[in-house]
Order: C-alpha cells, then structure tokens, then sequence
C-alpha cells in the first residue's frame, strides 16, 4: 500500500481531485466521462482503487501533451490596409470547450464588407482580440476538432460555419443536434445566431464533400441572395417595376437575381457593372437589361424603381437616386465592393434607403414560418444556384499565411476577377 510521508494530512478524495486534474488529453476526456462513485460511506479506499482500476485502464506518460499555436491575421479597424500575423499559445481548454482547427476558407467581397461595417454591425465582435484598434475578420469554411473537453463532440468532429481569419477557434459548444450545434461562448451570447450556428457535417445525410468549396464560397453569399429576393417580394417589391441591381457582376448580386429570375411574378432585373465585366455579365443571361456605370443616366426613369446596392459607391448611388427621382421608391445598401468610395453624397435620398442585415430578415422569417422552414428554402435556392454557377465561377485553392495575405490583398484591391474566388487556409 502507498502511504503518505509522514507528517502529511491527504484523503482518498483529494488524490482522485489531484488524478483527475494531472491527466490529459485523452485521459482528462475519460475521466470526465467516468460513473459516479457509490456515496462515501458505502465506498471503502480499497473498492475505490478496484473500481478506479477497471475502469480507467489508460496508459500514462510524463510527457505534456503538444502546445496549439494559434495563428491569427489581423488587420487594423480603420485601415483595411494593415495587417499583420499573431502567434499565441492557445490556453488551456475549460470544461466543455473543444479546439475546432480551421481547414480552409472562402475569402470574397462579402467579407470586406465585414471589415468595412464591423463597428457599426457589430461583426469585430465575433473574434475579439487584445487590442482594440485590431480585429479578426469573420470567414465562412470548415474546421475540425483535434481536441475536446466536451463529453457530446468527438475529436474528428467536422463543422462548417463562421470562423476567424486564423489556424485555430476555442469553441463552448452548446444546444446540440443530431446536425448542428452552437458556440454558446459568453462573449457571442448577443450576437446574432445565424453566425453562432455550425453545421456538423459528418451527421449530414445529404453532404457532399465534392461541394465544399462551393458552399465556402457561395452559401453565405446565395443565403443573403435568397434573403434579398424574399424581403422585396415580402415589402411587394415596394411598388417597384424594375429592380435595378448595382455591382451587378458581384456573387450576391448574381444570386440575387437567379432567385428573382425564378419568379414569374417578379418585376424585370436591370444590372449594372463597369465596363471591364460587362461582357461577362451579359453571357450570364441573367438581367433584362445591363448599363454601365458611365451609362447610368440612361436607365429607365419613367418607370418605378427599387434599388439593391452591391457597390456602396456614394457617388453612383448619388447619379441614380438623382435620375430616378421620386421613382426611386426605395434602396436596399447590401455590400460595400467599392469600400473606398462609401461616403455618400448629397443626391443620395437617406430616407428611402437603408442597411440590409440579413440575420434580422432570418430572424423575421422564423417568427412567420417556424423554425428551420427559412434554412430549408435557402438551402435549396443555393443548392441549385450553385450548381448553375459552375458553368461560370472558378476557384483558386492555396494554403499557408502567405496564401491567407495574397487572398486578402487581391480581393481588397478588386483584383479578383468577378468570375473567380479564393479559397485558402492556414
């Protein structure tokens, strides 16, 4: 029998709290998970170090378990510009937590628009970082758990969902389902949970692992497309005729005219994009009609028209709230791909237009339809988009954190290509 030294004071209770707390990995899971010991009075030390015994059976090392380096990239808050890589060591897990390890993910317009209204939208918030001036931009892709303190999520666990611009994400998975679950962490308590929901692929009965770079790339962006459509037919077009989308060569604004394309009922799309795109948008065969933006002034004014602005370039949406007129019956500020020419100028009619945030028009559609009916539809709307989209959209895959900077420096400075995105991962 093992005794104290001398002069010590240690129960039975004590050294299985100290067992308990020394183990790691894949012992610390074990334990967690272990039955209840009978009630002391029935339990002597022996049958206690049996039980321990038959039920452990793990081999120990006094070897520590590998340190995760997590690699962030960060950018300034104020100039998307500066960047800069962090390195941390990831802190222990707590109970219940899990570390997901980032694989790859999409990196479009769509997510310099997270850059440009992080403040006002809250979007910074998601993946906070030490100092204030600095931020994480949020990324929609896939990740897998390598460790888990978490007695419901297994290591070889596959998530898709909204993840930080970095190799690894601390996760404190909660309300779990056979197919999803959420990161229930107390900062992301307030944020919307469109973006705190993961889907767990693996329990997917329909996955197809042929499609996940379409679904980094496109489900956010074909999610916000079938959203768009669906609050304008919900605000009956807003007494419009035509809709006129800005940014026209844009993937949101693609899906969102597919989605409108597919409606009878709905009025004419009208597209507008530079000239460098405008071939490629009128094979797509998508629009009715297709402008220029030095054209801008020959649209339509007679006819009544709402707006779905992709672009955020104040003076173009100045030129065309001028044109039309009283007939511009209302503007919906999607993205911002023209970010540096966001101000708005003085022709721009503020009390028709307004910001579009696609969680509050999910939100609105799960009061109406009941939870999951919003998903269903906007998961077969991108589904069939995707697929039309290949005929058009290519992907370029890299990996590492030079990769992660290349991607993010071309997409900011509009270098990519409108039929083209980037797919990358650390």
């Amino acid at each position: 029998m093992i005794r104290p030294p001398d002069g010590w004071s240690i129960t039975f209770d004590q050294i299985w709290d100290l067992l308990k707390d020394t183990l790691s990995g894949l012992c610390l899971r074990k334990a967690a998970q272990l039955p209840r010991l009978p009630a002391p009075a029935a339990c002597t030390p022996a049958l206690r170090v049996r039980w321990l015994r038959s039920r452990l059976r793990l081999n120990f090392t006094t070897e520590s378990p590998p340190m995760t380096v997590i690699t962030e990239f960060q950018v300034h808050k104020d100039n998307l510009e500066e960047t800069h890589l962090e390195e941390r060591k990831a802190p222990p897990l707590g109970d219940g937590e899990v570390t997901a390890k980032v694989d790859r993910f999409a990196f479009t317009a769509n997510n310099v628009t997270y850059g440009v209204v992080g403040e006002r939208i809250g979007y910074w918030k998601f993946f906070p970082v030490e100092d204030e001036g600095w931020g994480i931009i949020p990324v929609w892709g896939f990740a897998d758990v390598v460790e888990s303190n978490h007695a419901d999520i297994a290591v070889g666990e596959r998530l898709y969902g909204y993840w930080p611009m970095a190799s690894h994400l601390i996760m404190a998975p909660g309300k779990i389902k056979q197919g999803r679950l959420m990161d229930v962490a107390p900062r992301r308590a307030e944020l919307p949970p469109v973006y705190n929901s993961y889907q767990r692929v693996n329990h997917e009965t329909a996955y197809d692992s042929e499609m996940d770079d379409d679904r980094m790339v496109l489900y956010p962006l074909y999610a916000t497309s079938f959203c768009i459509y669906d609050f304008l037919k919900d605000n009956d077009w807003f007494g419009a005729a035509q809709v006129i989308i800005l940014s026209a060569s844009s993937k949101t604004a693609i899906g969102t005219a597919y989605a409108i394309k597919d409606d009878e009922a709905a009025p004419k799309v009208v597209g507008v994009t530079s000239q460098r795109n405008k071939s490629d948008v009128d094979a797509l065969a998508l629009y009715d009609e297709v402008y220029t933006y030095d054209a801008l002034e020959t649209i339509d004014a007679g006819t009544p028209a709402v707006i779905v602005d992709m672009s955020g370039n104040g003076d173009v949406l100045g030129r065309l709230h001028k044109h039309l007129g009283d007939n511009m019956k209302y503007t919906s500020n999607v993205g911002v791909t023209h970010f540096d020419a966001n101000g708005m100028g003085p022709d721009f009619i503020r009390e028709r237009s307004a910001m579009f945030f696609a969680p509050s028009h999910i939100q609105k559609r799960t009061t109406d339809w009941g939870p999951g009916e919003f998903e269903k539809r906007a998961t077969m709307f991108w589904h069939q988009a995707a697929l039309k989209s290949r005929t058009w959209m290519n992907i370029k895959s890299a990996a590492g954190a030079e990769a992660v900077e290349t991607a993010y420096r071309d997409v900011l400075a509009a270098k990519t290509p409108a039929n083209a995105a980037w797919v990358v991962g650390f």
